[in-house]
């Protein structure tokens, strides 16, 4: 069991380092602090499976409850295209405050019985949904990191995400100004400079099975672009610390912050739910 002492550290480090970033510029308003994440699971025993079917039922739900709760900021839906587990899908659900998460769960039991004001009718449209679905599902809560590249408001073409798994070091010596003056620097001149990526979210975690969480998220048009992503990653790493001196600074900053422990997870984007 984690000491108090360590949770203390753990939420402050959090508060200190994870502030979190806007939609677009003006909308102060409307800024996202908490991303959660619920893995699903297909249930492959539903002989009558039709992913066309499938979305058919989920896009009547997120037209009905989902575009309609003020309480979501965002929502988007991924699929399995190279993970562990060809099962899994994951829900992924934007909020600006913590508050805003109890909100909308009460909302979207207000919004569904507007939708199927009829008992019968709600418990029927319920019951063929979740037949899509096995019993066992998780969850996790991130909190948002800044310098994400926000992905344009029109885009529709970056239909697969990559999201990276790493795992965070807490070093004693370490402070939040040195760990975000790297993480800045780095971000804005190879992330942001490189134009295969058309979004990209930093978060990390906040409440779930590991504190030591880093989650990045990629938005690229094809399989093709990601793999030139990487070598367009490195291109610009070259062109911004073109001194050996710069590289080897910056590795110590990776070494010192990051077990080099990580994990890539690459999704389908669902383009017709995604709020």
């Amino acid at each position: 069991m984690m000491k108090a002492t360590n949770r203390f550290l753990l939420l402050t480090i959090t508060a200190l380092l994870f502030t979190s970033y806007g939609f677009a510029q003006g909308e102060e308003e409307k800024v996202p602090k908490y991303i959660t994440v619920t893995t699903l699971h297909w249930n492959m025993d539903y002989d009558n499976f039709d992913m066309n079917t499938w979305k058919d039922v989920e896009k009547e739900f997120f037209d009905k409850v989902t575009m309609k709760n003020e309480h979501i900021m965002g929502t988007g839906v991924y699929t399995h295209r190279y993970t562990p587990d060809n099962r899994e899908l994951i829900l992924v659900s934007v909020y600006d405050s913590w508050d805003a998460i109890d909100k909308a769960a009460d909302r979207n039991s207000e919004l569904i019985k507007e939708a199927w004001p009829d008992e019968e009718a709600r418990d029927a449209y319920f019951d063929k949904r979740n037949e899509y679905y096995s019993d066992f599902h998780s969850d996790e809560i991130y909190a948002t990191m800044p310098h994400a590249k926000l992905r344009a408001a029109t885009d529709t073409t970056s239909n697969i995400l990559l999201v990276r798994r790493s795992q965070f070091k807490f070093p004693k010596d370490g402070s939040q100004e040195e760990f975000m003056a790297s993480f800045k620097e780095y971000v804005e001149n190879v992330f942001h400079k490189n134009e295969l990526i058309k979004g990209y979210y930093p978060n990390a975690h906040f409440w779930g099975s590991d504190r030591r969480e880093f989650a990045e998220a990629f938005y690229v048009d094809s399989m093709q672009d990601l793999d030139n992503m990487f070598t367009r990653n490195n291109e610009l790493f070259a062109e911004h610390w073109s001194d050996d001196e710069g590289k080897k600074k910056m590795q110590e900053m990776a070494n010192k912050y990051f077990t080099g422990v990580h994990g890539d997870y690459i999704y389908t984007v669902i383009p017709e739910l995604r709020k």
